[in-house]
């Protein structure tokens, strides 16, 4: 295989990138230029920087390291072309996310060619695949770090791209066409790692490098009770040092060592790899696992105030040296504590994953019923602008459940996992309160989470559903995030499971891209169908204002079968009502313009009736308003996008005058 051939996409790009964005093609220095003047950081962002230390640390120790962290910027700031400085100034934080935003998420090596490098073919193959290449704009890539257990987030060198996937030269290259998520892999390192065996070999640079005990009794029997984690194996894992055996806190697994924020260095540490992310074309950092960062015995060792103290700590240094790059916090926790990672909309993370959004769709298209789903999402607010929801619907983990333990009852979460098993998923467990396991995720692709494998079910049937299923997270307040294998429509790989006695396996499937390609060139191949139908719905989506994350959101409980919702795009010139039938049955829905919370009103409702249409941009047909009423004929699965006709043709005239 070859592993180190470049990726050039400049040619073949076709994702219409907004010029609020454009900082992010160009790309750091190789090397720092110190022949400008260096970094200063404004008082009032010094200030803030300070006293989050001083929370963390005290005063004292704030003072001793705050030196070396203004360092570090310094340094990270003359890697940055004055381009780059002059561009991001045009950076709107309202605007930072925009209905063109279409996040795909992806391990670099779920594709494989015999003649490229994994991330070389992943790169190209996206060009190939119609509706996808006009949508798709940012890439997030699993961690593509060497590492030696859980599929890349046991991190040996954070600092190295695996050589089996590629080189920086191949991320940065594949930079220069999409915006790019790195995972921030911050919570725990490896045990081989550099850092962890230099520890154990007794260097004092290392010393305190992770939370180490010299007898597991050392942490009671109350304190490890206490402790809320996603895991139910040994939370100390014994190691031989130089100076004999020792306990260390693994969250995780035995080979991730969390890293120990109690200690300066650590954060240091991270926040320097952080910086090299931004150099290397990060537009996007990801704080995986981040609930766990920080471990302090006689609490719950989640969502503690340090946690959320260090994100604001690296919001604030971001704000600083790199304002257009957004920090992505993943916190697989009920949904009331996961939103808390917005802090005061301004302060902490731009965007928060949506984790109970997967849950409640599958709940929604197993009971063929919206309500539960409608009742959520009439409460969904953003704390400001300049935050927004990843609106996922499976990751690569599967689908997690504690973004619903307080939505849903344990009657219907149980009622779910029994569906999902049915469907060939295997379900995980975490410890929760009291030591207690509790359900944690369902381990499924989407695909096959929706539809029976070997059914008589007809596949167009189960392709309407699969769409139907996803355009819910395109029609929701936020930016929807697409892992690869829901994008192609993969089944359980339940065979991989068997051998590898890991459940998640069943989800990371890899694929030769040869067999991609030709099943594409087959016009009624499942993946040829599916790609159509679902790379329809977004080319839709990326075109319309309406869907842009800061535009309102009405929910509309107008059917139980139907998901209803109008989006209003920020400035109030464009409205769509989306109509979703989430059910086997044929729909006869009646929409109330009076129900609807329609801005701008007289524009839309004509002064004469019988010229008042709306038009489905999915289905390209109109719709006649009567007795103030629109009424609709879903069949199933149905998917309908309705905008005023009135607007649409505005819209046609302002782009034909723009273009004189």
């Amino acid at each position: 295989m070859v592993v180190n051939q470049e990726i050039n996409l400049i040619e073949s790009k076709t994702v219409d990138t907004s010029e609020s964005k454009h900082w992010t093609k160009i790309r750091h220095y190789e090397k720092p230029d110190y022949t400008r003047p260096l970094l200063e950081i404004p008082p009032q962002a010094k200030k803030s920087i300070f006293s989050r230390l001083c929370f963390l640390y005290g005063e004292s120790l704030a003072k001793q390291y705050f030196p070396e962290l203004e360092r570090t910027l310094k340094v990270y700031y003359a890697h940055k072309p004055l381009e780059r400085i002059q561009a991001e100034q045009d950076l709107i934080p309202a605007n930072r996310f925009t209905e063109k935003d279409v996040i795909l998420i992806t391990y670099g090596d779920l594709l494989y060619s015999e003649t490229e490098s994994p991330l070389a073919t992943l790169a190209h193959f996206l060009q190939k695949i119609p509706g996808f290449q006009k949508t798709i704009n940012t890439l997030h890539i699993l961690p593509f770090f060497p590492y030696s257990s859980d599929r890349g987030f046991s991190i040996t060198d954070f600092h190295t791209v695996d050589p089996k996937l590629g080189s920086w030269q191949d991320i940065e290259n594949i930079s220069d066409v999409y915006q790019m998520m790195f995972d921030a892999v911050c919570n725990h390192t490896s045990s081989q790692s550099v850092a962890f065996q230099e520890m154990l070999n007794g260097n004092p640079d290392y010393k305190d490098i992770a939370t180490v005990y010299r007898s597991p009794d050392e942490l009671t029997p109350e304190q490890r009770q206490m402790v809320v984690r996603p895991r139910t194996s040994d939370l100390l894992t014994q190691f031989q040092a130089i100076d004999g055996p020792i306990w260390v806190w693994t969250t995780f697994s035995a080979d991730q060592i969390d890293l120990n924020y109690r200690n300066p260095k650590a954060l240091l540490w991270v926040i320097e790899t952080l910086l090299l992310y931004v150099r290397r074309g990060a537009d996007l950092i990801r704080l995986d696992a981040v609930t766990y960062l920080w471990e302090i015995p006689g609490t719950s060792c989640a969502n503690l105030e340090q946690t959320h103290e260090t994100i604001k700590l690296f919001r604030d240094i971001l704000g600083v040296v790199a304002p257009g790059v957004a920090i992505v916090t993943e916190t697989n926790i009920p949904h009331e504590h996961n939103i808390t990672y917005f802090g005061d909309g301004h302060d902490e993370a731009q965007m928060v994953y949506n984790f109970a959004l997967p849950p409640l769709v599958l709940h929604t298209f197993y009971r063929e019923d919206t309500t539960a789903l409608s009742q959520w999402a009439r409460q969904l607010e953003f704390p400001s602008e300049t935050t927004t929801y990843l609106n996922i619907l499976d990751t690569h983990d599967g689908i997690g459940l504690m973004g619903v333990k307080n939505i849903l009852s344990p009657k219907e979460i149980n009622y779910l996992i029994s569906r999902a098993r049915e469907h060939g998923a295997f379900v995980s467990y975490r410890t929760g309160e009291n030591g207690q396991e509790e359900p944690y995720e369902i381990n499924t692709t989407w695909f096959s989470a929706l539809n029976l494998n070997n059914s008589y079910e007809d596949l167009t049937v189960q392709i309407k559903r699969f769409v139907a299923s996803r355009s819910i997270a395109l029609v929701l307040k936020g930016v929807p995030g697409i892992y690869l294998h829901g994008l192609i429509g993969s089944t359980n790989d339940v065979d991989t499971v068997i051998k590898t006695k890991f459940k998640r396996d069943i989800n990371r499937q890899v694929i030769p891209v040869t067999s991609l390609s030709e099943e594409l060139k087959l016009p009624n191949s499942k993946l040829s169908r599916l790609t159509e139908c679902f790379g329809k719905l977004l080319e839709i989506r990326v075109r319309q204002r309406a869907f842009h994350p800061q535009g309102d959101q009405q929910i509309l409980t107008l059917s139980s079968q139907c998901l209803v919702v109008l989006r209003v795009a920020p400035n109030c010139e464009e409205h769509l009502l989306t109509v979703t039938n989430v059910t086997n049955q044929i729909c006869h829905l009646e929409i109330p313009l009076t129900e609807l919370q329609l801005d701008n009103s007289d524009s839309i409702v004509c002064a004469t009736p019988e010229d008042n249409y709306w038009y489905d941009l999915v289905g390209k047909r109109g719709w006649r308003v009567q007795q103030e009423k629109i009424s609709l004929i879903l069949q199933p699965y149905d998917v309908v996008w309705l905008i005023p006709f009135v607007e649409l043709e505005r819209s046609i005239e302002n782009h034909d005058f723009s273009d004189k």
